[in-house]
């Protein structure tokens, strides 16, 4: 057996341990309903900064700067 084939076997091996008894595929129709909360929200927390505090520029894969607005540093600080 080649290693291609011993790790073809394991995934499915531990695909099927995973999936014994479920008729599904799909993880949310897997998950149980959930009861629904009451339409109040809690509040945020006081250390959470406001989005329009910081400076927002986004780097090439989303990520967004998290110093202050109008910083002088050149270099930016993703989250």
């Amino acid at each position: 057996m080649s290693k291609l084939d011993a790790q073809r076997a394991m995934r499915e091996a531990n695909y099927a341990a995973r999936n014994k008894g479920q008729v599904t595929t799909s993880r949310a129709a897997a998950r149980p309903p959930v009861a629904p909360t009451s339409s109040v929200s809690p509040a945020r927390p006081a250390a959470a900064a406001p989005h329009s505090a910081t400076c927002g520029h986004k780097s090439m894969n989303g990520r967004a700067c998290t110093r202050e607005a109008g910083h002088s540093e050149k270099s930016h600080r993703y989250s």
